[in-house]
Order: C-alpha cells, then sequence, then structure tokens
C-alpha cells in the first residue's frame, strides 16, 4: 500500500529493457532485474517502478505479449522480496491488467489514460494508485507548456475519475522532457508548486538522467549526471513534489536525509 509522507517518496527506475536511454540492456535479463530492484530497496528506495518498455524518442515499440512476458516475473519476485510497492510503467490496459496479477499496485501511466481507454477501467477495478503523465508526440518551443500540462492533466484527472479511479489514489507528473523543448522543461520545474495548487493532486517529478541535466552540466553520459539530477530533485522537493522517480536511490536517499534534517523531517520510510 502506498502511503504518501511529508517528505518526498524515492521511485528506483528498473528498465526490464534492451534500449532504455541510461541503462538498456543491463536489467534485460529477469534475474539480473530483480537483482537491481533487491539493491535499490536496500539503498532507500520507498517503491519501485518496473517498465518492459522504452519510452525514450525513437525507441521500438513492444508487443502487449513481450511486455507483459518481461515485467510479470519481475514484479512477483520484487513485490514479494521486498515488500515495497511496485509500480507497472506501462501506457497498456493488458499489460496492466498482467502487472497488478503479479502484484502491482501502482499503475504509472506515461500518457496519463489517453492513449489505452482501457486502462482506466483496469486501475480502477484493482483500486490501485495511478500516476497520470503528461505527454506529447512531439516538443514546439511556441507551446505555453505550462497551460497545456494543466489541461492535459486535468482530462487525464477526469477520465480517471468518471473510469471510478478513487481521488487518493491519483498522483499527477508533468512529463519533464517528453515532447518539451529543455527551456519548458525547466519551466515547468521552476512551477512544480504552481502547478501542484492547479491540479490539487500529489505530484511525481521524473528529471533522473535526462537530456536537459545533460544540457546544463554539459554531461553527455546519462550515467554521469547524477549530481545535477539529485540537484534538480532536491529542488522539486522543496517546491512540492511528492515522489521523484530517479536512477540512483543510494545518492538521492542521502541528500534527502539532509534535506529531511533541515526540515526536522522523521525519515522513518512509510509503507
Amino acid at each position: 500500500m502506498l502511503r504518501l509522507a511529508d517528505r518526498p517518496l524515492i521511485m528506483g527506475i528498473v528498465n526490464v529493457t534492451p534500449d532504455s536511454f541510461s541503462d538498456g540492456g543491463r536489467y534485460l535479463d529477469p534475474a539480473n532485474a530483480i537483482a537491481h530492484g533487491e539493491k535499490l530497496a536496500a539503498d532507500g528506495a520507498d517503491i519501485l517502478d518496473i517498465g518492459g518498455e522504452s519510452t525514450r524518442p525513437g525507441a521500438a515499440s513492444v508487443s502487449i505479449e513481450d511486455e507483459m512476458a518481461r515485467v510479470a516475473p519481475v514484479i512477483r519476485a520484487l513485490s514479494a522480496h521486498t515488500r515495497l510497492p511496485v509500480s507497472i510503467d506501462t501506457m497498456k490496459a493488458k499489460v496492466a491488467a498482467s502487472a497488478i496479477a503479479a502484484g502491482a499496485t501502482i499503475v504509472n501511466d506515461v500518457w496519463g489514460f489517453q492513449f489505452d481507454p482501457d486502462i482506466a477501467r483496469v486501475s480502477a477495478a484493482a483500486q490501485v494508485h495511478c500516476v497520470l503523465m503528461h505527454n506529447r508526440l512531439q516538443d514546439d518551443p511556441g507551446v505555453d507548456m505550462f497551460a497545456e500540462v494543466k489541461d492535459f492533466l486535468s482530462r487525464s484527472i477526469d477520465i480517471a475519475l468518471k473510469a471510478g479511479v478513487a481521488e487518493d489514489r491519483i498522483i499527477v507528473d508533468p512529463g519533464i522532457g517528453f515532447g518539451k523543448t529543455h527551456p519548458q522543461s525547466f519551466e515547468l520545474i521552476r512551477r512544480l508548486a504552481e502547478l501542484k495548487a492547479a491540479l490539487g493532486y500529489p505530484l511525481l517529478l521524473g528529471v533522473s538522467r535526462k537530456r536537459l541535466i545533460g544540457q546544463a552540466t554539459t554531461r553527455t553520459i546519462a550515467a554521469e549526471r547524477v549530481i545535477g539530477s539529485v540537484s534538480a530533485a532536491v529542488f522539486g522537493a522543496c517546491n512540492g513534489a511528492d515522489i521523484v522517480r530517479v536512477h540512483d536511490v543510494a545518492e538521492h536517499a542521502e541528500a534527502f536525509g539532509v534535506l529531511n534534517a533541515i526540515r526536522n523531517v522523521q525519515t522513518g520510510r512509510p509503507r
């Protein structure tokens, strides 16, 4: 069961894919993915997010059957071995249903329930938490991105509520880097508190190792963007982010330990 707290929760990323932008192929083997998830749990993750299809630009699509085969054994093992809430990162209803059957308690949809019309019903029926992310097919520097994200996520929330998802099971995500220019993404991070106030729901920030971090730090290799990623996550935590989705859990946990000490926030992990 997911329980938000007065500190940001850390969602650790487990990519069971051959082509993710940061660690493609390293955890495609289920045994490697399970071991990685267990390490992230030991490093301080509060949630594990399992994905079987890369969402990077230009990534090959994956069949429903292949995606389910990749994620189900990993979710089954990690939900049993770690006792952490496990999230399925998918935009497909059948994959979500399979993952929930395997033990997932969160559906993290990068198209905010606006790609597969049945995923909202599946999520509502299972009474899982839902992360609704903004997305668009390509960037456009002329778009008022803050307004678009707010309107898109408002529609996603409406879809979720009409399907029967409980209000306290909804989390929103501005989709940093998805169909956005770097300036638009930085603006969204800068205005997180405003976006959260406008929508009225808990907020997830996913900025770990992304290209905009590389643009700001001149780090061309994704795995070398740890310090920049932590900086963005700490800023997010200070401006309303309830969950941060990250590759480098230990580093973020250490940074948040200091932030929590400054804030005098208890650091016991919720479940």
